[in-house]
């Protein structure tokens, strides 16, 4: 759970917070407080248990204040201020788990009361109708009705921006509702698909410890039959004589409208009145209902911008690790990442050049990283045109994944054609080298199959899709024993492998962390590559003797 501290003045300072800050006078603090009357290491914020920020005083002399309260352990909530001497920082949490807590406040401010319409609405406004074309247009009336629902939506989409928190969207939202209508309470809620349920997003109301009742059997009217409803006298009218939340806080103006985008429900905007009786009008509900459209827009595409920015951000990620077809399919939702901690089957390709340490003394860094970076893009387009995995660079070494994060049918075989395809690029990018004047680069493939656990591996602030178990340290020893141009793969490899490929069989070798030494081969083609009357392998543990 990400968070971070902002330090409140003419220009404010964003500090993200890490899983462990210390914040104080020293400059060796994570955050260093330039307070002559902060101590030099003043308090301590950590990330504890199920996510939870924790601020702990670290024995100042003048304390640490959370929310004008001098504390010595405390939970911090989204909107927190903290003062350490004369500092005053405001704790925030990342959107997704802000935005949950801001919920779960506006919902302990806003109590649902059930309730029944015993009798049929009346003079309701159909708040999905059109304008009316002009054609149909015969009294000025209503002629400036269209205009001024017109008006007040352009005007409203001249002051709504749309802004990076849904939380000062609804804000300006409200600020601009009241600027028109006279209100006492406002209430925006946002509609949940798949609860059918109408949620409390954004409250408003001039006394802060007031305690909001919305009834049911309004807001069921709203989001059933997509009205807009207006309550003159919630009192003494008929149309909700059986609804006990507005009789008990006396409520004597209501007005709410569903939110939509077209016939799409987005969510109700709730305003009341303590006022006096008939504080609202027909033009008000009209005005009201323009407003309402307005805000759906906005809402509606806030949203589609954060969806749009979310599958940007997770194609770029993906993009880094798996092949584009793959990253179409898991961005489109045709394909599943699997949870943390699955264990599968999975093949794993080890590629390491060889006599890079003495290819580093003859030849400046600023050279070499040049070097590795063009070498990793020819080996990455071949394993993404594979369908493997980027897992990690490892220095001079790539490791790529077969059957993770995806599925794959036939990895094993898939990791011996790519590995064939890699020396085959890099005969061509040793091409262009040699041409240049620059050294050859030559690589050791090891490959081995078998069960791992595959998951996001790391820390709070950075997480990595890896795998992890024995059968991925195979490989890797393996790989230190191919010499330059082998791909040496191991028996779980060779007997998923076998009947596509042409290997050669050599001496067990003994490898770090094994009890016996392992059979090993080298491969050498792939069969269907194999020219007219090559020797062929026929069996998995069988030698296939090439000439020369």
């Amino acid at each position: 759970m990400s968070a971070k501290l902002i330090l409140l003045g003419e220009t404010p300072i964003e500090y993200p917070l890490i899983a462990f800050n210390t914040l104080g006078r020293h400059p060796d603090n994570t955050i260093q407080v330039l307070d002559r009357i902060v101590s030099k290491e003043h308090a301590r914020i950590t990330l504890g248990p199920q996510g939870r920020w924790v601020i702990r005083d670290a024995g100042s002399l003048n304390g640490t204040m959370v929310n004008g309260e001098r504390v010595g352990e405390a939970a911090l909530n989204d909107g927190d201020e903290l003062q350490l001497g004369n500092t005053t920082f405001r704790f925030q949490l990342a959107g997704q788990q802000r935005r949950a807590q801001v919920q779960a406040r506006n919902q302990a401010r806003v109590t649902m009361m059930p309730g029944q319409v015993q009798s049929e609405v009346r003079n309701r406004i159909d708040a999905s109708k059109r304008f009316m074309p002009a054609a149909e247009v015969h009294d000025i009336a209503t002629l400036k009705a269209d205009y001024e629902k017109l008006r007040i939506a352009h005007e409203l989409s001249q002051k709504l921006a749309l802004d990076t928190d849904l939380d000062k969207l609804l804000q300006q939202i409200v600020d601009e509702t009241f600027q028109i209508i006279r209100a006492d309470r406002a209430v925006i809620l946002l509609y949940d698909p798949d609860s059918d349920e109408l949620n409390p997003a954004y409250v408003r109301q001039k006394r802060a410890d007031e305690q909001i009742r919305l009834s049911n059997t309004i807001l069921d009217e709203v989001k059933r039959n997509k009205a807009a409803v207006l309550s003159s006298d919630a009192m003494v009218d008929e149309r909700f004589k059986a609804a006990k939340s507005i009789i008990m806080q006396g409520i004597r103006s209501t007005m709410c409208v569903p939110l939509l985008v077209g016939d799409q429900l987005v969510g109700a905007f709730h305003v009341d009145s303590m006022l006096a009786s008939g504080a609202f009008q027909d033009k008000d509900l009209l005005l009201f209902s323009g407003i309402a459209t307005q805000a759906a827009v906005a809402i509606q595409n806030f949203r589609l911008a954060k969806k749009f920015e979310q599958e940007a951000a997770t194609r770029a990620e993906f993009q880094r690790l798996l092949s584009p077809n793959l990253v179409d399919e898991i961005v489109s939702g045709a394909l599943t990442l699997d949870q943390a901690g699955a264990e599968r089957e999975v093949t794993m390709l080890f590629a390491d050049i060889r006599g890079f340490t003495s290819m580093s003394e003859r030849h400046t860094p600023q050279e070499m990283v040049e070097t590795l970076n063009s070498y990793f893009e020819f080996m990455v387009d071949v394993l993404f045109k594979h369908g493997g995995t980027l897992d990690k660079y490892v220095g001079d070494e790539i490791i790529g994944l077969f059957g993770a994060p995806v599925e794959i049918p036939e990895a094993p075989v898939l990791a011996v054609r790519c590995a064939l395809d890699m020396l085959k690029a890099l005969d061509e990018f040793n091409r262009v080298r040699i041409a240049a004047g620059q050294e050859p680069v030559y690589i050791g493939i090891g490959i081995n199959t078998g069960p791992v656990i595959a998951g996001a591996i790391g820390s709070s602030q950075t997480l990595q899709y890896t795998v992890i178990g024995d059968a991925v340290n195979v490989a890797a020893r393996l790989c230190s024993v191919a010499k330059a141009s082998e791909i040496i793969i191991s028996p779980s490899t060779m007997r998923a492998a076998a009947p596509h490929i042409v290997a050669e069989q050599r001496e067990p070798v003994q490898v770090k962390g094994k009890g016996e030494p392992i059979q090993i081969w080298n491969v050498r083609s792939m069969r269907d590559a194999v020219p007219q009357g090559s020797p062929r392998h026929t069996a998995p543990f069988r030698t296939t003797q090439e000439p020369g």
